[in-house]
């Protein structure tokens, strides 16, 4: 569903071009880093702590990304240090440079969780998917030219583009609160898209740093992998939204990971719960007749589904697909041709 509607405003029509900043609100920075991929850009976010700076997020590891953080310390940021880097989650867009900035003297803060996926999954690179990832993609009725191309690729490895972290972190918690940018913030987890994603909302103004939470005209990425393939990732996603609904008014502004800062969160709340409970009236219906995952992307996102966004569909839809079979509105039972079906109960 599109934040774009009646109710959703966007009070920064043109974001920061690379290596710039605007001012958001009283010592807050929105800035912005590019992303090798189809949502071409990560939001990041840089708070004023009088003589260093507390930043929100970091962008992809790479050379160009270190560029960037040079020209952006050296300008918009008054050559002022990082005094510390918040992560909201775990994703590489948002973690990736993390442990760039801690070697030149940061402290870290992030979620208990979002750091030992982070360590895990940086000191774990292979060559080529392992044979769990490859179950996983049979099961999930990959389509067989996809199958086959990824089964001799190199796969996506987090240490090809976010920084080592260190052994040790400072743990945000949810319900606590921390002092950051001449504020303080209430940290609430969010889930789904993430495990145990940090946002934060300020009691002195009307801010809300969001991550990949809260976003205004797109719709966080909710899948299940190999790692966990009986997850229920959209059950977490609507719980967490309704957690947090209750903390949502008009008049915040929320600093989201991805697109433009915008108002009107207690309307995009609504709407990304019905976003994922309507893509499950649609999904059911489709089960009328038995299907494979990768044959469910037409009632999930209304379009057909190739190319790079291929992996992020499949995903998903096996995520809608659990919580349909978990809710019992689904049977499923594994097929002759190694892939599971779904039919609706």
């Amino acid at each position: 569903m599109d934040g774009a509607s009646a109710g959703i405003r966007y009070p920064f029509a043109t974001p920061p071009a690379v290596g710039e900043a605007i001012e958001v609100a009283a010592g807050v920075l929105w800035m912005r880093l590019p992303l090798p991929m189809a949502l071409d850009h990560v939001n990041v976010y840089a708070l004023d702590d009088g003589d260093s700076w507390t930043l929100i997020d970091t962008g992809f590891h790479s050379g160009k990304s270190r560029k960037i953080w040079t020209d952006l310390l050296a300008g918009p940021l008054g050559g002022k240090p990082i005094g510390r880097v918040i992560v909201t989650h775990h994703h590489p867009d948002h973690v990736g440079m993390a442990g760039w900035f801690v070697a030149r003297g940061a402290a870290l803060h992030m979620p208990r969780t979002a750091w030992l996926l982070t360590r895990m999954l940086t000191l774990d690179p292979h060559d080529v998917p392992t044979p769990e990832t490859l179950a996983f993609y049979r099961l999930s009725g990959m389509d067989p030219a996809v199958y086959d191309k990824r089964a001799v690729e190199r796969p996506f490895n987090f240490a090809d583009c976010v920084a080592p972290l260190p052994v040790g972190f400072n743990r945000l918690q949810d319900g606590e609160q921390i002092a950051f940018g001449g504020r303080v913030w209430d940290v609430r987890m969010g889930n789904g898209h993430a495990p145990e994603h940090a946002t934060f909302w300020s009691r002195d103004d009307h801010l809300v740093i969001g991550g990949d939470q809260l976003l205004p005209s797109i719709s966080a990425n909710i899948g299940v992998y190999a790692t966990e393939p009986e997850a229920d990732p959209v059950s977490e996603w609507i719980a967490a939204c309704e957690r947090l609904k209750p903390f949502a008014h008009d008049e915040q502004l929320v600093l989201g990971g991805h697109k433009l800062p915008f108002t009107g969160l207690p309307l995009r709340m609504e709407q990304m719960i019905e976003n994922h409970h309507g893509a499950l009236r649609r999904l059911e219906a489709f089960l009328d007749t038995p299907r494979k995952g990768g044959a469910c992307f037409m009632p999930l996102f209304k379009r057909e589904i190739t190319g790079d966004a291929y992996g992020l569909a499949l995903v998903e839809a096996i995520a809608h697909l659990n919580h349909l079979h978990q809710a019992d509105r689904a049977i499923r039972w594994l097929h002759d041709d190694g892939a599971y079906r779904w039919q609706r109960v």
